[in-house]
């Protein structure tokens, strides 16, 4: 029995919030001792069949940390010792926010899935800016999630991004742009050609040299289409897919299925994959696959529909620190069962 086994439960009896909040509270403590040299040896998994680059980035492995588990970029850190290939840290907004009322984050244990309302929570781009400037970042690729603040009005949005890039760009390896998450009023409505035009020409005329936007699952195939196009316009230099969803699927059977907010896990993974592959479809830049990856079937699945890497979140609550560990030996079998050299051989095999 492996030891979150025998952990799980005690931290499945205390509220989601507060079980993730004593986790960052331990990994935080471990975070440069021997204790965080200890966890690389036993969880990263080093082989070169394993290394891919996009959007100018080297991963040591394509399974990453999704936006939302360090939204205040405390333990990068360790969760790179934990064998993920990149972190991505946020959602950051200009203001620090306290996000939400609680309860605000739910699990469905039954459906393995999560369903938040969060808020972006965060301590502001200007706390978060400084704490990334002094941090001894890991050797993976950090990137920084940024989202609009509560308060701002949507006709101002483009100077609120910018506030947040100027302070957290230069820190981070690449800068993803949210605006898809469903918990903050009318942030969706601003990936419309034009909301998009001027917070991303906001940027890259701020200096933005490795920028990526996040689009939502319940977008309308026309209406990605036209934002691949912005993108494509642009010159971004790729794409994140996807977000979190406020449709339901039938298949739910958890009684927080009725919980307003964004469902993650395995519920909403075969919909991002088809996500996934019909943005890779279109578009020539990366694509960062996220959206139920639990395991190493799961990411290949978007690795073969065009994910350059993948992303996680709500399976680490399920599966415990082996799982980045889990997936990357998983991957190295699939690739050699598949006669692939390298994960970047992999990418978009199934695309047509």
């Amino acid at each position: 029995m492996r030891a979150y086994d025998l952990a799980k439960p005690a931290l499945f009896a205390l509220p989601p919030e507060t079980a993730h909040g004593l986790t960052a509270q331990l990994m935080r403590a471990a975070q440069g001792t021997p204790v965080e040299d200890a966890v690389r040896a036993r969880y990263a998994v080093e082989d070169d069949r394993l290394k891919t680059s996009a959007f100018g980035c080297s991963f040591p492995t394509p399974v990453g940390v999704a936006a939302g588990f360090d939204k205040n970029a405390h333990v990068p850190r360790f969760l790179a010792a934990l064998g993920f290939g990149h972190v991505e840290v946020g959602g950051v907004t200009a203001e620090a926010q306290a996000g939400n009322p609680r309860p605000r984050l739910f699990r469905l244990p039954e459906d393995r899935a999560l369903v938040n309302r969060m808020g972006f929570n965060n301590d502001g781009a200007d706390e978060i800016g400084a704490r990334l400037a002094a941090s001894d970042l890991p050797y993976v690729p950090v990137g920084v999630n940024v989202g609009k603040s509560k308060s701002t009005p949507l006709d101002e949005a483009p100077s609120d991004y910018l506030y947040t890039f100027e302070r957290v760009g230069e820190h981070a390896d690449y800068v993803a742009v949210n605006v898809s998450s469903p918990n903050t009023p009318g942030l969706r409505s601003l990936q419309n050609r034009d909301a998009l035009e001027a917070i991303l020409g906001e940027l890259l005329d701020a200096g933005a040299d490795t920028l990526l936007v996040k689009f939502s699952p319940d977008l309308p195939r026309p209406a990605i289409e036209e934002a691949l196009a912005v993108v494509d316009d642009l010159g971004l230099d790729g794409v994140v897919a996807t977000n979190t969803t406020t449709e339901r699927p039938d298949s739910l059977r958890s009684p927080n299925r009725a919980e307003t907010g964004g469902l993650s896990g395995e519920p909403i993974e075969e919909s991002a994959t088809s996500l996934v592959r019909f943005i890779a479809e279109r578009t020539d830049v990366p694509v960062v696959g996220v959206g139920g990856v639990s395991d190493a079937e799961g990411a290949y699945r978007k690795i073969r529909a065009g994910a350059s890497v993948v992303q996680l979140y709500t399976a680490l609550i399920y599966e415990g620190p082996g799982l980045a560990r889990d997936i990357n030996e998983g991957l190295l079998g699939l690739l050699e069962r598949d006669g692939f050299d390298s994960v970047a051989d992999a990418v978009g095999a199934d695309l047509d």
